[in-house]
């Protein structure tokens, strides 16, 4: 009985500290698909920084913990590093939306929380790359937690596509007024929220756009516009990665004329895609007001993964380790948190989910390897610890083993468009430990393949990451980053955020 009355106390003591007396705050998710910061990503995005940035918080320091879709959206939904939720890549085999993860880490996702806190829940939009395919248990699978549930089947598409709507297939082809994926969404959510008032239960929409995924198609009325503009030519762009590991070393330097040709139209077609989900930002916001919502709602803003454009020589992807696939945008705005605010704090992709349940009044679960941003954004609450992080970077690499059709010698890789150069491998599977703490910004990186590679960068004096100085590294130095990357490897739960080992787990003290 004391124990009960004890977390009662600590759960109204968060629900005031957050936003008062009251029903719980509404939430809303919005999460594109592969959108960068580095080659200034967000920049079609002017409704979505003027109505959720200057109107909340921006993080600077934002990193997915792994540069991939379904490992990272998995990530999102469950506050757990790959390793602890076990979905690797964006294969059945690799642990995407197969039975392992529909049996075990599915049934404990943000939506799960919220709904037995008492939410309506809506979502819409692409879920886990292999959600609604057969061996994922088909369309009529919904995952736990969803009260309304508009899933798309399989990866980002814009137009000829299958969803799951309330578990029962819904084809769609190529009429953009019917189909157009970013705008059903849209349309979707906006049906959604017109139904919700002050007096109904608290609610949580998750919108979930394939922009600016591949294939880039954009909205019929937005297909002239950024004619003039072309992907940044920054200092890693077109370089060679002469001292990195072996995945870089085999992209051809300089690029084929043809790469950089469609790299550029590339970057153009995704700013293009943006300009619906903008328009969704809009009308979201919009319609929140006009039912009297908007004050008692907290609008989060994020990407799954970043990308790049020829950075390193490799024309289009993202799967690697460097700060342009593994940076990503996160606004917040809500209740109490201070308008044009920005902090430096640096916060992952699996904090997301611990930071939506505080939000929503209970205490931040304390077994997911994920920590709340509530202290950041709401600093009254708590102390937020300072600027002081190390966090987790995790890739495990997909290839091929027969070979890529029509590109000679590519057994063991992947993704190789255009001109046969690579974008994945076997062995580019790899680990990093990414410190950010007062007067340090470092990366350090274990490559699993047959050079056992190493990587290094201090990024204060080197931001773009342009040469490896393993080589510099002391040897008590690289002993120490080896250890605490052993441990992230490791850890669950709270032993991610304490750095301790594990019972009966000995931590070599050298590589």
């Amino acid at each position: 009985m004391m124990e009960f009355l004890w977390r009662f106390c600590v759960l109204m003591s968060t629900v005031m500290m957050v936003f008062g007396a009251g029903k719980r705050p509404n939430i809303v998710f919005i999460l594109t698909d592969d959108q960068d910061v580095t080659m200034n990503g967000m920049t079609p995005l002017v409704n979505t920084v003027s109505l959720i940035g200057k109107q909340g918080m921006t993080f600077n320091n934002m990193f997915t913990t792994s540069p991939l879709c379904c490992p990272s959206r998995s990530s999102i939904l469950t506050g757990n590093y790959v390793h602890n939720h076990k979905a690797y890549n964006n294969s059945i085999s690799g642990g995407c939306s197969n039975a392992d993860w529909q049996k075990g880490p599915e049934k404990t996702t943000f939506a799960t929380y919220l709904r037995g806190m008492g939410y309506k829940t809506f979502f819409a939009g692409k879920y886990l790359n292999q959600y609604g395919t057969k061996d994922a248990g088909g369309v009529a699978h919904i995952p736990p937690g969803w009260d309304e549930w508009n899933g798309l089947v399989k990866n980002s598409v814009y137009y000829n596509y299958t969803l799951s709507v309330n578990g029962k297939a819904e084809e769609h082809g190529d009429d953009y007024n019917k189909d157009y994926l970013t705008d059903l969404i849209n349309n979707r959510s906006h049906e959604f929220l017109e139904k919700q008032s002050t007096t109904t239960p608290p609610f949580f929409v998750m919108v979930s756009t394939p922009a600016c995924h591949a294939p880039f198609d954009s909205a019929p009325q937005y297909v002239q516009n950024y004619t003039k503009n072309a992907a940044p030519r920054g200092p890693s762009f077109n370089k060679a990665g002469t001292d990195k590991h072996w995945l870089i070393r085999h992209a051809p330097n300089p690029m084929a004329k043809d790469s950089v040709t469609l790299l550029d139209d590339v970057f153009r077609k995704r700013w293009r895609t943006l300009l619906s989900v903008d328009d969704m930002v809009k009308n979201i916001v919009d319609t929140l007001d006009s039912r009297k919502l908007l004050d008692s709602t907290y609008i989060i803003f994020s990407s799954d993964n970043g990308y790049h454009l020829g950075q390193f020589s490799l024309p289009m992807d993202k799967r690697q380790l460097y700060e342009f696939d593994i940076r990503v945008p996160l606004l917040i705005r809500g209740p109490k948190i201070k308008a044009g605010s920005v902090t430096d704090y640096p916060a992952l992709n699996i904090d997301i989910m611990p930071t939506m349940i505080q939000l929503a009044g209970d205490p931040a679960p304390k077994d997911v390897d994920g920590l709340s941003l509530v202290p950041v954004l709401i600093p009254s609450t708590t102390e937020t610890g300072g600027l002081s992080r190390d966090c987790l970077i995790e890739h495990s690499g997909e290839y091929e083993v027969n070979g890529i059709k029509g590109c000679p010698n590519t057994e063991f890789l992947a993704n190789c468009f255009p001109s046969c150069v690579c974008e994945d491998s076997k062995n580019n599977t790899f680990s990093c430990v990414r410190s950010i703490h007062p007067g340090v910004s470092t990366m350090y990186c274990e490559i699993s393949d047959t050079e056992s590679f190493q990587e290094y960068y201090d990024l204060i004096k080197d931001p773009h990451q342009l040469t490896n100085s393993i080589k510099s590294v002391k040897p008590p130095d690289l002993a120490a980053m080896h250890k605490k990357l052993i441990l992230l490897q490791l850890c669950k739960g709270n032993g991610c955020r304490q750095l301790v080992p594990p019972d009966n787990v000995e931590i070599e003290g050298s590589v």
